[in-house]
């Protein structure tokens, strides 16, 4: 059971800045209608406080086809507010991922059934879980870099891919 909850709908090796968003609306088995995405290491590189261009133009795009709430365990208000509010974006703080109380207000608050929402995030063991466990189109993608790239040495991801594997989820 575990394995299942800790396995993404979709992992593609790539940074939300290079996510294909056509790809992402046809993975899913029902069309997908809005985001849930985190902020740190999703948007964010590490110790960073401006977004990426890439990501921010990614986000833009995006914008246009459909809402996005960004939703972020960090409890810094003002961290989360400089992504969020450039772009008009609502945001949540203080999530506690993988708790589900914060995640499904912010569905209630988009008035869509869950698997009609993607969650984006960077871990498997914050946002993989909780998005599977209401039921959404999870999407892992790679902790981004200042330069909107990849990280080359994310030890935090490669360690909870690790554990998810030895819990016995598939490849992805």
């Amino acid at each position: 059971m575990l394995a299942k909850l800790l396995t993404p709908g979709w992992a593609p090796s790539t940074t939300v800045a290079h996510l294909s968003l056509e790809e992402l609306v046809h993975r899913a088995c029902q069309p997908i209608r809005a985001l849930v995405i985190d902020v740190d290491r999703t948007l964010l590189p590490l110790r960073q406080s401006e977004i990426p261009p890439s990501a921010e133009s990614w986000l833009r795009q995006a914008q246009l086809q459909m809402p996005i709430h960004l939703l972020s365990n960090n409890p810094s208000r003002r961290r989360i507010a400089s992504v969020a509010e450039p772009l008009g974006l609502p945001f949540t703080i203080s999530a506690a991922k993988p708790r589900r109380g914060a995640l499904r207000r912010v569905i209630d608050d988009l008035g869509l059934p869950p698997s009609q929402v993607a969650l984006l995030g960077d871990r498997l063991f914050t946002d993989v879980l909780a998005g599977n466990r209401l039921g959404l189109f999870t999407v892992l993608v790679k902790p981004i870099d200042p330069a909107g790239q990849p990280c080359r040495h994310d030890r935090v991801q490669n360690l909870e891919l690790r554990m998810a594997r030895w819990l016995g989820t598939t490849p992805f």
